[in-house]
């Protein structure tokens, strides 16, 4: 009789979407430019088997201003990248991270009076 080592009961856990190093680059130089100017204050980052979020705050205790989604089921379709509005109303939705931001990006430019 031989002795087989215990196959271990662990359930398969899904893949779950995430932001990778590359694109957490200019979502966070853009959330750093934000927070200087004083829009911004906090950020929450989700990850689903479906999507990943980074969500954006005014104060921790309200609900987000701003969603960035990444999508890569919709990569053929949309785009994987989309900017959501606090109401929910997609703002940017496209295939380039950098091209979908700068729909925030115009946040930060102000008249000077």
């Amino acid at each position: 009789m031989t002795l087989q080592p215990p196959i271990p009961l662990q359930a398969a856990l899904p893949e779950l979407v995430a932001f990778g190093r590359a694109e957490l680059g200019p979502i966070l130089r853009l959330y750093g430019r934000m927070v200087a100017a004083g829009e911004w204050r906090d950020y929450a980052l989700v990850f689903m088997p479906e999507v990943a979020v980074f969500s954006v705050f005014r104060r921790a205790s309200e609900s987000p201003l701003y969603r960035i989604e990444k999508r890569p089921r919709q990569r053929a379709r949309q785009g994987q990248y989309a900017v959501f509005g606090a109401a929910g109303q997609v703002m940017r939705r496209g295939e380039d991270l950098a091209a979908v931001l700068r729909v925030l990006e115009r946040k930060l430019i102000r008249p000077v009076g």
